[in-house]
């Protein structure tokens, strides 16, 4: 058994080279060691989000305060609350961030992936 605390897990501020807005980001759990499965808990605050970005294997999003929307290239966004959950395919283009109006968080479990950060989500794109 391997235990991972919150505690030791401070938040970020995201980097602002792939994400607008405020939001935080803290990895909770990475073990490279046989698991390759990186979780994070993702803080939006109001119009924060990610940029456009694909990852080479599935990502699951599990809302877990406010609203997140999500959106994928091609789809319309879908704005998501506590509970919900959201996967991407491999080599899907989307983005993720708090819903208009809204605040919202969510764990991201990333498996056995790379991510490539692409363009920002322009306003029209954000609030369509």
């Amino acid at each position: 058994m391997k235990a991972f605390r919150a505690a030791d897990a401070p938040a970020r501020p995201a980097d602002p080279a792939t994400f607008s807005g405020a939001a935080t980001t803290a990895r909770l759990a990475a073990d490279a060691a046989g698991t390759p499965v990186h979780v994070y808990r993702v803080e939006f605050a109001p119009g924060s989000r990610t940029h456009w970005h694909t990852h080479s294997g599935p990502q699951w999003l599990f809302v877990t305060d406010g609203r997140v929307r999500a959106q994928t290239l091609g789809a319309d966004a879908i704005d998501l609350t506590a509970g919900d959950v959201v996967v991407f395919a491999p080599n899907e283009k989307h983005w993720h961030g708090a819903a208009p109006g809204s605040s919202g968080a969510h764990l991201a479990f990333n498996v056995n992936l790379t991510t490539e950060w692409l363009e920002p989500v322009t306003d029209v794109e954000y609030g369509a």
